[in-house]
């Protein structure tokens, strides 16, 4: 479904990703891995053409991407769910789930999957009308995905979704990741410092270390590689 080849990408004079290559297939989940600032999120920044590769290249499909904008990168499929959830904080539940359903016309198509998401999350069904900057982080989290999947992606990026939760909501944020992409067959690619959560949901995995991939498995496997137990799973 994607596929990154050899992607350089630069903020101002200062390389962040240095030649990196992944894969996904469809109906994968694949996780990315890596310190803080290993250069994860601009990876997925790369994908979605907010910060474009200088070198290399970025097929959807088997189409290039890598040139095009940000807001025709949606069109194709592709959505993202950005560290820190970024709602509308003064907006409803209800006209944050909206706004992610921005590019569609079947108004009909758009309440049924409204009336799922409340379905899926009774919470944000209960507080429908209420301003999303009051919600708790966890609920802000279910939102931030949810208006997402308005967009009908085919392709889910998401970045860093257990950031500042507790560890009971981490859980449930993991397990409705598994569900959505075992239910609907959305692709998902997820990038988390949270090693040991992510590699449990995901099928396979990559390892990310100063921009470059250092490492590719399957995801059982890495959870038992000596190496990354050892740096990231505190192990």
């Amino acid at each position: 479904m994607l596929e990154v080849r050899g992607i350089q990408t630069f903020y101002g004079n200062i390389q962040a990703l240095k030649s990196v290559s992944l894969s996904i297939r469809e109906g994968e989940i694949v996780t990315l891995i890596g310190a803080n600032g290993a250069g994860k999120s601009t990876t997925l920044m790369s994908i979605c053409g907010v910060t474009p590769p200088r070198h290399g290249e970025i097929l959807f499909r088997g189409q290039p991407i890598h040139r095009l904008g940000a807001e025709k990168i949606v069109t194709l499929g592709i959505c993202q769910v950005p560290e820190g959830r970024h709602i509308f904080p003064q907006m409803s539940v209800l006209e944050n789930l909206e706004m992610g359903a921005y590019l569609r016309q079947d108004k009909a198509a758009i309440k049924a999957d409204v009336d799922e998401v409340f379905e899926r999350f009774p919470i944000l069904g209960k507080r429908r009308q209420q301003a999303g900057g009051t919600l708790s982080g966890g609920e802000q989290q279910m939102l931030a995905i949810s208006r997402a999947l308005l967009a009908r992606p085919t392709l889910l990026l998401l970045d860093e979704p257990s950031l500042g939760l507790a560890p009971l909501i981490i859980k449930q944020i993991f397990e409705i990741i598994r569900k959505i992409n075992a239910e609907s067959n959305t692709t998902v690619f997820l990038v988390e410092q949270n090693a040991n959560q992510a590699l449990k949901i995901a099928h396979r995995g990559y390892v990310m270390e100063n921009g470059a991939i250092t490492l590719e498995d399957r995801a059982d496997n890495l959870l038992s590689n000596e190496e990354v137990k050892k740096a990231y799973l505190g192990i």
